[in-house]
């Protein structure tokens, strides 16, 4: 289970849309699995035995490049599979239809996937996009008729191939059903929406992160989920568990998962004996950071391929600025580090700060930053000169009213 993102975004970035051998690493479907045999044989065969490597990277915090720096100590690549997470399906309550929605991060790497997505693929690397709830009552189990799954799918699909993503992943988390007035979690959506996305990407992966309403409404109409997506893996961090998908084969499961800043390497290192012993393909890595980890990685790979781990990248320090943050005690998504300078609105936006956003704040020792209601400096206040963790507190309140800023 992941970290809730606690405040909604307040603008819809124009998501209309419109606009590795044995599994790790041969990934033919066994008999039973999954009839989309081609989206299978699409993914990366890095060359040595065993399960095959999935990271999703919290790309609010971390760089999603970071996942191609990791290599066996023989050369190959140590995942297969980076997952961007997370894009969120937000609902419309004018036109009452679910709407697909990048936020700031999302957004840089999808609008950048030259610098972002494709060098990861030039690697062998598949990308791929989660898709999670919002808060606002939509997600993947309450699509009210085929229609409006399909109509979903259709963005998801516009998604993969405007930004020359290698697949879908879904992730039943935080849509608080019924909200703005929509529907519970019913038994047709989820398998409406992955049969018609599959439609859309015969030759693309979809998988399914093993978690809430959707992991006990898999089958309608005598059609399984499990016929339609590739793979699905276990969705508690540090356990293991086989999700319970008809139609998959033990090559297409992952019932090991870890955080790999909070797992330890002991139990990372017992669930990947676990999963090469009971012969299944795939094992989830959560949470990659942009600092080197390669010794505890290291504790994986001996025990899925019998390799070390080396890492390739280069370590850069974090860059010195100010760092804003969408929630309450430096939680949410976070603004990318802004150096000292003035900056308006549009100049915000583009470190990844929207406008009337902010709640708290970070701010570098010795450093003053002053906080304006309007944008180009004008309206109320707020000077600050410390760490600043919760807007609300401050007189008048600041929550939610920065538009623009000058840092000192």
């Amino acid at each position: 289970m992941r970290i809730q993102l606690n405040k909604i975004p307040t603008a819809l970035l124009g998501i209309t849309l419109l606009f590795a051998a044995a599994c790790k690493k041969d990934l033919a479907p066994a008999p039973g699995a999954s009839n989309n045999s081609a989206s299978k044989l699409g993914t990366n065969a890095i060359g040595v035995s065993g399960p095959k490597g999935v990271c999703y990277v919290e790309v609010n915090n971390n760089d999603i490049r970071n996942v191609g720096n990791y290599t066996l100590s023989t050369g190959q690549q140590l995942f297969d599979v980076a997952i961007i997470f997370a894009a969120n399906i937000n609902y419309n309550t004018t036109t009452q239809k679910a709407e697909l929605f990048f936020n700031p991060q999302v957004t840089n790497v999808l609008s950048n996937a030259s610098t972002y997505i494709q060098p990861l693929q030039a690697k062998g690397i598949k990308v791929m996009l989660s898709i999670l709830g919002n808060h606002q009552g939509a997600g993947i189990s309450n699509f009210p008729t085929q229609a409006a799954a399909q109509d979903f799918a259709q963005l998801l699909s516009n998604a993969v191939t405007t930004y020359g993503l290698d697949g879908i992943d879904f992730d039943d988390e935080y849509a608080d059903y019924g909200n703005n007035g929509t529907g519970q979690p019913n038994s047709s959506s989820f398998v409406y929406l992955v049969t018609a996305l599959r439609q859309l990407m015969p030759t693309k992966l979809i998988s399914f992160y093993y978690y809430g309403p959707a992991a006990s409404r898999l089958s309608f109409n005598g059609v399984t989920v499990g016929s339609k997506v590739d793979y699905s893996w276990n969705a508690v961090y540090g356990s293991y568990s086989v999700p319970n998908v008809p139609g998959l084969a033990k090559s297409n499961l992952g019932p090991a998962a870890i955080d790999i800043q909070s797992t330890s390497s002991t139990t990372a290192a017992s669930l990947a004996t676990q999963t090469v012993n009971n012969s299944y393909g795939i094992y989830l890595y959560y949470n990659l950071p942009n600092t080197d980890v390669h010794t505890y990685l290291t504790s994986v790979s001996n025990k899925l391929y019998g390799k070390t781990t080396v890492y390739t990248g280069t370590v850069t320090p974090p860059t010195t600025g100010v760092t804003f943050y969408q929630d309450i005690n430096y939680g949410g998504t976070v603004t990318t580090a802004i150096p000292k300078g003035t900056y308006t609105l549009a100049q915000l936006q583009a470190y990844g700060m929207p406008d009337n956003w902010a709640s708290s704040v970070k701010i570098p020792t010795g450093w003053t930053v002053t906080m304006y209601t309007n944008d180009n400096f004008t309206g109320t206040s707020w000077t600050r000169t410390a760490n600043t963790p919760n807007f609300t507190t401050l007189f008048p309140n600041a929550n939610d009213v920065v538009t623009s800023v000058k840092i000192q």
